[in-house]
């Protein structure tokens, strides 16, 4: 081909990405662990879209999702978890809103309510755009856990899409494009909701920052009146 051609004649070499396919009935774990460990990026089901993820621990992985996605560095990444017992691994608790913040844990998790918190220094800067805070949320979904749990709990994770275009609700919907840029992709035949989780700030006075899968009046009379 004439742009190989091109390539060979400047010494350019041409990145390729060897892919892993899996199917949500036939999961390796241990190896998707393993890949994500040495810096592979996963595209993975939860419970809103499909979620591309990487090691928290890799900030090369970190940076290669924004430019797998075209996306903007001041957009911060969320980690996902697979239990309530990693948010104090990488988050500060307000010992004001702890009994709040334990009421939402126990009421929306797993499920579609991000929690914003201070970050501890175990998150690098680049997943959360040099900024102080984390958002964190455990997904409604057995194999996303089970992924999350296979690489230490914590997946650092955002939309499986170039930005601009639409989140992607099923494996169909997953473009070309993304899924040839990505080391890992796991193929869920189920129908995602398709709903953004609601954003809520807990660091300092309860904030919605955006409504979404779940409805203020629902977190209301759970901890009271947020802004």
């Amino acid at each position: 081909m004439k742009y190989d051609k091109i390539l060979n004649k400047y010494h350019i070499k041409k990145e390729v990405v060897m892919k892993k396919l899996f199917e949500s009935n036939n999961l390796n774990y241990e190896e998707i662990s393993n890949m994500i460990s040495n810096g592979s990026l996963i595209i993975y089901p939860t419970d809103t879209v499909y979620g591309l993820g990487s090691s928290i621990e890799n900030k090369e992985a970190l940076d290669k999702i924004y430019t797998v996605k075209n996306r903007d560095k001041k957009f911060p990444l969320i980690a996902l978890l697979s239990d309530k017992k990693y948010v104090e691994k990488i988050a500060l608790i307000n010992e004001i809103n702890r009994e709040k913040i334990k009421k939402l844990m126990e009421n929306f998790w797993p499920g579609g309510l991000t929690i914003i918190l201070d970050k501890k220094s175990i998150i690098p800067s680049n997943m959360v755009s040099n900024g102080n805070s984390i958002g964190v949320r455990i997904p409604n979904h057995k194999i996303s856990i089970k992924i999350i749990e296979s690489c230490g709990g914590i997946l650092a994770t955002t939309s499986a899409n170039i930005s601009g275009e639409p989140s992607p609700r099923s494996y169909n919907e997953l473009s070309e494009n993304i899924k040839s840029k990505v080391e890992i992709v796991v193929d869920d035949d189920g129908i995602l909701k398709g709903v953004e989780s609601t954003i809520i700030d807990m660091r300092t006075t309860p904030k919605i920052l955006r409504e979404g899968h779940i409805a203020r009046i629902v977190i209301e009379k759970i901890i009271g009146k947020v802004k």
